[in-house]
């Protein structure tokens, strides 16, 4: 059983059916492109309705069940496999992996460096919190994902911190406000399979942010440009990070910044990473199917993880002044450049480019792969100067 059926699920049905299982897929929307797949069970639930997909689970006596590259799920997931005695997560390490809040509890009380926190529910709360920091703060929802509800801080002014208040807390489900200390560093994410207890780094990747205010995530780059020793502490913190939490079976995602005074975990999702980093860039980078290995995890069955390769890939993502996209030219000639993978939309025509203020609102992308770091950052730049949009 697969939870979601948009894009980010595709690479995971596919797959699936690839190798012979029989695959149930649940997506509260009729039209989600998942759905679209011949010889397939479509369930439209929602994939945060726990109740109703566990009796479907029991129902249809699955094997296994996942979500790729999506929080929102991963309680369901969890609550599914401790009813149906299946291999995956805990519920209580679900729960760490999804609410910020609670994530940041756990790993701060088990000595993994996080930044200073805050958590609070009212205005009152969030503004008393504002006090402890000097310059600026990072406020974000506890339980919401790609960037929805994420702001930078710099003025204290009373309506711009009642704005940042309610920016965030439209997004909260749980009514939950984290405020954070700014930590000034590179960012990265680290990508790792755990099988039997044991937490194997696949790979660590370089990312681009749009930067202050919102940080929208706008590329990754496989392997990090890092030196060797500092990759060595991101790895030592994000595998720490990992079973503290209590990930000892199947994937996590871990992002960090590497501090003045060393790394910090950012967030760690129990799943693969998304934006193309694990279906597409991990693949090209190292040669290990991450997304096979998900499943076999899922159905018990222990993932082939050993690197075939060392190559280097990466993805950029497009955004075009905001407005309504009347047309995109140059895909063509973009795909057509030395080393590009694939070339996509995330928008349709006719649809409104909002400000960017999240992951949701890209608008195209590019993928990669090339023998340099240097090789793959060109052939990008290349592709990206050939894709024209017309918005009205």
């Amino acid at each position: 059983m697969i939870l979601g059926a948009s894009i980010l699920q595709f690479p995971a049905i596919r797959k699936a059916k690839e190798m012979g299982l029989d695959v149930i897929v649940v997506d509260m929307n009729p039209d989600a492109v998942g759905f679209k797949e011949e010889g397939i069970t479509r369930l439209q639930i929602s994939t945060i309705d726990t109740p109703k997909i566990v009796e479907a689970a029991r129902e249809y006596r699955i094997d296994g069940i996942m979500t790729l590259a999506s929080d929102m799920p991963m309680q369901t997931v969890a609550a599914v496999c401790e009813d149906l005695n299946l291999p995956g997560i805990t519920p209580r390490t679900a729960l760490n992996a999804t609410n910020k809040a609670e994530m940041r509890i756990c790993l701060k009380k088990n000595g993994v460096p996080v930044p200073e926190f805050y958590i609070v529910c009212e205005w009152g709360e969030f503004y008393d919190a504002s006090k402890n920091f000097v310059e600026k703060f990072i406020v974000k929802p506890a339980d919401n994902s790609g960037n929805r509800g994420i702001k930078l801080v710099t003025d204290f002014s009373i309506e711009n911190l009642k704005e940042a208040y309610a920016y965030s807390k439209q997004y909260s489900r749980d009514g939950k406000i984290l405020l954070e200390e700014y930590m000034e560093g590179d960012e990265f994410s680290v990508e790792s399979i755990s099988v039997h207890g044991v937490c194997n780094i696949i790979q660590i990747t370089d990312k681009i942010t749009s930067g202050k205010p919102y940080f929208v995530e706008m590329g990754h780059t496989q392997p990090s440009r890092y030196d060797t020793a500092k990759l060595r502490d991101i790895a030592s913190v994000a595998k720490m990070g990992v079973e503290v939490l209590g990930i000892n079976h199947g994937p996590s995602h871990t992002e960090i910044k590497y501090t003045a005074g060393g790394p910090k975990v950012v967030e760690i999702g129990a799943r693969l990473g998304g934006d193309f980093i694990t279906t597409h860039l991990v693949p090209l980078s190292t040669g290990v199917d991450m997304v096979t290995a998900n499943i076999k995890c899922a159905i018990g069955e222990d993932p082939d993880i050993e690197k075939k390769h060392a190559k280097c890939s990466a993805v950029r993502f497009l955004q075009p002044q905001p407005g309504r996209l009347k047309s995109v030219s140059g895909i063509t000639e973009a795909e057509a450049v030395n080393g590009v993978f694939e070339v996509g939309l995330l928008k349709h025509i006719g649809e409104i480019v909002p400000e960017m203020r999240n992951s949701l609102d890209r608008v195209a992308y590019v993928v990669v792969q090339g023998n340099t770091s240097d090789e793959v950052m060109a052939a990008c730049e290349e592709a990206i100067k050939k894709i024209h949009f017309e918005i009205m």
